[in-house]
């Protein structure tokens, strides 16, 4: 069973989760002896980089900043070694403006995690810098057996309201170098002082119990050392879930031993599945992150519906956005998800919420009435609260064709396009950009708070390029447009 099918019914399996039951943990055996993938479940090659490029060494990598619940004063780092680093050791300092940062620098221990690979055994390393100061520009580097790695420089958040720049980016999944990496280096390239990426999951392209180490060395490589330096906020889909076969023919879906392993994420979410469900408070802006794969099909929608409902109704943000894979309303599927759409969009509503960010659809998406982009024309032409706005996007190479709803229900649409989103958040305004892999304006709008605290939506001025659909069975650039999803 494919579990790119998450949203249908899951029939003979034992469903098993991370954080539910018997999930990857630290001590899960390890992976081992299982051959690279080089096809997706379709059966089609996966683009990948040559040789075995991925091996742990005695120097650190796969170095992953995540914030802490409050990244006014907490912030987490994973990284990657050969088993010659047992020990979990970083240096951190406030940052200074000459070479000196060793001086007063602190040393943090923390834990390790053993994950074999089929590039050979490695620890992954995480350690959480706590006690830190708002709006603070601190440095730290952590340890490998040969030595430290250079020094990373990020700055905590700053504990009022205050505007900041964040960069969203739909699956990536596929041709995660080979495609995907020019998509991520464009957005920072271009966009300067951006303080947080959001993941809307499928991160990468793991779906079965063989190794996918390489692509989770392709993902940092596509990142690189912005990854160091800036938090990352991400968010599991179904291909972060493994399924294993057992020996009485049913399958057992797991969080991958990779999502624990790679990401030091805050504890602070739905009791069953901590793992993967988590809240952050930044700058007046409190990002929830759920997991559509576990509510769906790991027994966890009532927890995280009433955790998100209770996160919620807690926030003393300005704006709320919410973030998982499976979308509410889809733009490649033939029918919404129907178990989020029914448990969270009232809750949504109820509440407030400002942005919905998804993907799993592989296209583009931005909605604000289910009844169409008619109706949501004539709610801001009569000047009435509009939100939340529903957006899915796709970074990486895999593509769906649109749905039938695709010409009347979305606002802007898009299809075999490769695309990044930046949002610059301050107390009054988000405003929302989406732009191609070359850099080019594709759609945008900004949601302003009124004085009496009501949200409207108003729409670009400034040009962007025109609707994206593949004629027939080519796409916009000329390439093969594929089947939509199912």
């Amino acid at each position: 069973m494919s579990m790119r099918k998450i949203g249908l019914p899951l029939l003979a399996a034992t469903l098993v989760s991370a954080g539910v039951s018997a999930g990857v943990s630290a001590s899960a055996a390890p992976v081992t002896e299982f051959p690279i993938v080089t096809r997706t479940e379709d059966g089609e090659p996966i683009p990948r980089s040559p040789g075995l490029p991925y091996a742990p060494k005695k120097l650190p990598d796969r170095i992953v900043l995540t914030p802490g619940a409050d990244p006014a004063r907490e912030m987490a780092v994973a990284w990657r070694t050969d088993t010659a680093q047992a020990a979990s050791q970083a240096q951190i300092a406030v940052a200074v403006d000459g070479p000196t940062l060793e001086e007063n620098a602190t040393t943090v221990t923390g834990t390790a995690m053993p994950l074999d690979s089929s590039y050979g055994p490695a620890l992954y390393h995480h350690i959480r810098f706590t006690g830190l100061t708002p709006g603070t520009a601190y440095a730290y580097r952590v340890a490998g057996a040969a030595g430290w790695s250079e020094w990373h420089q990020f700055r905590t958040a700053a504990d009022t309201a205050k505007p900041f720049r964040f960069l969203y980016l739909g699956d990536i999944q596929n041709g995660i170098l080979t495609y995907a990496s020019r998509v991520i280096r464009q957005a920072f390239h271009a966009h300067g002082d951006i303080r947080l990426v959001v993941h809307a999951g499928d991160l990468v392209s793991q779906r079965d119990d063989l190794d996918h180490d390489d692509e989770w060395g392709e993902w940092n490589q596509a990142g690189g050392y912005n990854y160091a330096m800036v938090p990352q906020i991400p968010a599991t889909g179904n291909h972060e879930y493994v399924e294993r076969m057992m020996p009485d023919g049913t399958e057992r879906y797991h969080l991958g031993p990779y999502w624990p392993a790679q990401f030091a994420l805050p504890a602070n979410g739905a009791d069953t599945v901590k793992a993967t469900t988590y809240y952050v408070d930044y700058q007046g802006v409190r990002f929830i992150v759920l997991d559509g794969t576990a509510a769906i099909g790991l027994g966890a929608m009532k927890a995280q519906t009433d955790w998100l409902d209770a996160t919620l109704a807690s926030s003393k943000a300005d704006w709320n956005v919410v973030l998982f894979h499976q979308p509410v309303f889809t733009c490649a599927r033939g029918k919404d998800t129907a178990e989020i759409k029914a448990a969270w969009k009232p809750v949504f509503d109820r509440r407030d919420v400002d942005l919905v960010l998804q993907g799993h659809d592989h296209c583009y998406s931005r909605l604000t009435a289910e009844a169409g982009r008619d109706a949501s024309a004539r709610t801001r032409a009569d000047g009435a609260t509009q939100g939340p706005v529903y957006l899915v996007s796709v970074t990486g190479a895999k593509m769906y064709r649109l749905n039938d709803r695709a010409p009347w229900q979305p606002d802007k649409v898009a299809e075999a396009t490769e695309l990044y989103q930046i949002v610059d958040a301050t107390p009054g305004a988000l405003s929302f950009r989406t732009y191609t892999a070359t850099g080019a304006l594709y759609d945008g709008f900004t949601l302003k708070r009124r004085a009496d605290g009501r949200k409207f939506l108003k729409e670009l001025d400034e040009p962007t390029l025109a609707t994206r659909r593949c004629d027939g069975n080519i796409g916009p650039d000329g390439g093969v447009c594929v089947a939509r999803g199912k």
